[in-house]
Protein backbone atom coordinates (compact mmCIF):
# COMPACT_ATOMS: atom_id res chain seq x y z
CA UNK A 1 0.00 0.00 0.00
CA UNK A 2 3.00 2.09 0.64
CA UNK A 3 3.63 2.09 -3.41
CA UNK A 4 0.19 3.88 -4.31
CA UNK A 5 1.49 7.57 -3.65
CA UNK A 6 4.03 6.66 -6.54
CA UNK A 7 2.66 4.73 -8.66
CA UNK A 8 -0.91 6.26 -9.16
CA UNK A 9 0.75 9.64 -10.25
CA UNK A 10 3.18 7.89 -12.49
CA UNK A 11 0.07 6.22 -13.86
CA UNK A 12 -1.72 9.46 -14.70
CA UNK A 13 1.44 11.00 -15.85
CA UNK A 14 1.89 8.98 -18.52
CA UNK A 15 -1.45 8.65 -19.99
CA UNK A 16 -1.33 12.62 -19.94
CA UNK A 17 2.04 11.55 -22.37
CA UNK A 18 0.43 9.02 -24.34
CA UNK A 19 -2.85 11.81 -24.83
CA UNK A 20 -0.31 14.76 -25.28
CA UNK A 21 1.17 12.26 -28.46
CA UNK A 22 -1.75 11.61 -29.36
CA UNK A 23 -2.87 15.34 -29.81
CA UNK A 24 0.26 15.89 -31.49
CA UNK A 25 0.35 13.96 -34.08
CA UNK A 26 -3.00 14.16 -34.42
CA UNK A 27 -2.81 17.80 -35.20
CA UNK A 28 0.73 17.36 -37.40
CA UNK A 29 -1.62 15.29 -39.94
CA UNK A 30 0.11 11.80 -38.79
CA UNK A 31 -3.46 10.23 -38.72
CA UNK A 32 -4.75 11.99 -42.06
CA UNK A 33 -5.58 9.36 -44.76
CA UNK A 34 -4.12 5.46 -44.40
CA UNK A 35 -6.19 4.26 -47.15
CA UNK A 36 -5.22 6.65 -50.13
CA UNK A 37 -1.45 5.75 -50.13
CA UNK A 38 -1.30 2.11 -49.97
CA UNK A 39 -4.29 1.71 -53.21
CA UNK A 40 -1.95 4.70 -54.97
CA UNK A 41 0.57 2.02 -55.14
CA UNK A 42 -1.98 -0.38 -56.97
CA UNK A 43 -3.66 2.45 -59.38
CA UNK A 44 -0.90 4.08 -60.93
CA UNK A 45 0.29 2.09 -63.56
CA UNK A 46 2.67 3.10 -65.74
CA UNK A 47 3.11 2.42 -69.41
CA UNK A 48 6.34 0.29 -69.71
CA UNK A 49 7.81 1.02 -73.01
CA UNK A 50 9.48 -2.28 -74.43
CA UNK A 51 13.15 -2.46 -76.20
CA UNK A 52 13.06 -3.34 -79.90
CA UNK A 53 15.03 -6.13 -79.13
CA UNK A 54 11.95 -7.10 -76.71
CA UNK A 55 9.28 -6.27 -79.36
CA UNK A 56 11.38 -8.26 -81.27
CA UNK A 57 11.71 -11.56 -79.24
CA UNK A 58 7.95 -11.40 -78.83
CA UNK A 59 6.99 -11.51 -82.41
CA UNK A 60 9.54 -14.77 -82.42
CA UNK A 61 8.38 -16.78 -79.73
CA UNK A 62 5.30 -19.09 -81.20
CA UNK A 63 4.39 -19.71 -77.56
CA UNK A 64 3.47 -16.26 -76.77
CA UNK A 65 -0.34 -15.46 -76.42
Amino acid sequence: MEVLPIVIPLAILLALCFIGGFIWMTMKGQYDDLETPAMRMLLDQKEVKKTPLEITEDKLDPNKD
